[in-house]
């Protein structure tokens, strides 16, 4: 079976080659679980909020009855916060079998509201897709770059010719991390009405004011 490659290292192998029984695969792919679905953006979506669908259940990849296909042309745009902190180890993109299918995928890490501006930059990894029709190719990522991500960005920049792209699965397998205890204590002190503050607030004008 000929494979797709990608550029800057990295590969593609068949996630029934992978180590896990069947049994076990699903879990191995939950990181759709640690997806901030309510902040998850897809630009270039046909249909508001189809691009949510494609996150689903590894056993779920099969149901055809949810996909995103893009709109005015062939790209399409994810932008992924996760709930936590990820060690991204591999993708897998399941289409069509026609030239809507993506051909090539392109990852960015940590770029919060990505545009389609934005993806002239150079990309964290490149990968040139082969047809999947079953969520069965897995395309493995650089962890070495994809170890501390708190969103991700897919940019599905080419198809295989046709005006509109399709996707019916999007699989993303690695590790999840809690944000630090002290982040999240952090953030609940400053969400918080706290007395002391005021006094702190009182105070620092006259400091300024004195040095």
């Amino acid at each position: 079976m000929s494979h797709g490659h990608s550029h800057g290292g990295g590969g593609c192998r068949c996630a029934a080659e992978r180590e896990e029984p069947p049994e076990q695969r699903g879990l191995a792919y939950g990181l759709y679980l640690r997806i901030d679905l309510e902040r998850l953006q897809c630009l270039n979506e046909s249909r508001e909020g189809s691009g949510r669908g494609v996150f689903k259940p590894w056993e779920e990849r099969t149901d055809r009855s949810k996909f995103v296909e893009s709109d005015a042309d062939e790209e399409l745009l994810f932008n992924i916060p996760f709930t936590g902190n990820v060690k991204l180890k591999g993708i897998i993109i399941m289409g069509e079998d026609d030239d809507s299918h993506p051909s090539e995928m392109r990852l960015y890490k940590n770029i919060p509201q990505m545009s389609f501006d934005d993806t002239d930059r150079e990309p964290d990894q490149t990968f040139s897709l082969n047809r999947d029709l079953t969520g069965e190719l897995e395309y493995a990522t650089k962890i070495s770059r994809f170890s501390n991500v708190y969103h991700l960005s897919i940019h599905i920049s080419k198809n295989f010719g046709a005006d509109t792209t399709k996707v019916f699965y999007i699989g993303l397998r690695g590790e999840w991390t809690e944000l630090r205890r002290h982040e999240v204590t952090i953030c609940n002190y400053e969400a918080s009405a706290n007395p002391a503050d005021h006094r702190v607030h009182q105070v620092t004008p006259q400091t300024h004011f004195i040095s």
